[in-house]
């Protein structure tokens, strides 16, 4: 039923609700969504920076681990070079 919608029917649900709620309602409601949107990606964000900083903890606690950003340095089944400064 809501695959056959298209511009006309999106348009007339629209002007219903601009109707039912008023312009400074849904004006509201978008700055709402907006920040709503803004406050995800920052927690999304805050998630990833905190997972990466528990990873490096870890593999700075593992004996004989390669840290992160020397890892691709090492070829497997090699020990990292000292002082190397391949990027």
């Amino acid at each position: 039923m809501l695959n056959n919608i298209g511009l006309p029917g999106l348009l007339l649900i629209a002007i219903v609700v601009l109707v039912l709620f008023g312009r400074g309602k849904i004006s509201s409601l978008m700055g709402e969504v907006g920040r709503g949107i803004t406050a995800f990606k920052k927690g999304v964000k805050d998630g990833s920076d905190e997972v990466d900083s528990a990873s490096r903890d870890v593999t700075r606690d593992l004996p004989g681990a390669v840290p992160a950003d020397r890892a691709r340095d090492v070829t497997p089944g090699t020990t990292p070079v000292q002082g190397s400064d391949r990027n």
